[in-house]
């Protein structure tokens, strides 16, 4: 088992119509507007950007993005992630047919290239995930405000 390697998967669900949700995904370089650990992303080409994180422990990790698949009929967006990072995110929005609104997967595949991250994956490997996961958890809130102030109807986390 390769210990720096780390599989996510969050499912939101958010109370705002898919394509709301979609639209606001499909803007990276606006993410640190919303969402508190993302702390800064920028465009490097038209399918390209620069982005870094932040969550509660004290390491930022630096990624290069290349968007591979974006598809808004099935509302898809995914891209290859390099740098502190290395593979791939993905994030699908559907119609949440049991509540309304959007049930929205976010699915990612990373090998950490952090050398003191690397050095760090076994004992600190529960600690790690846990900071993921309080990022996730920051996120769906930051998303549901930005849809708010946006005017989605209803949008907020559920």
């Amino acid at each position: 088992m390769d210990w720096s390697r780390y599989r996510f998967r969050s499912l939101w669900r958010i109370a705002a119509a898919p394509e709301a949700v979609y639209a606001l995904l499909e803007r990276p370089h606006e993410y640190p507007a919303w969402w508190p650990q993302v702390r800064e992303a920028r465009r490097t080409g038209a399918s390209s950007g620069a982005l870094r994180f932040r969550s509660l422990l004290p390491y930022d990790l630096s990624v290069t993005a290349h968007e591979t698949r974006r598809d808004p009929q099935e509302r898809v967006l995914e891209a290859a992630l390099y740098g502190d990072l290395e593979g791939w995110v993905r994030w699908t929005a559907a119609a949440d047919h049991t509540g309304g609104g959007t049930r929205l997967l976010f699915e990612e595949d990373v090998v950490v290239n952090k050398p003191l991250l690397r050095r760090l994956a076994v004992p600190c490997r529960p600690l790690l995930r846990a900071n993921h996961a309080l990022m996730m958890r920051q996120g769906r809130r930051g998303m549901a405000a930005a849809l708010r102030a946006q005017g989605a109807p209803g949008a907020e986390a559920v």
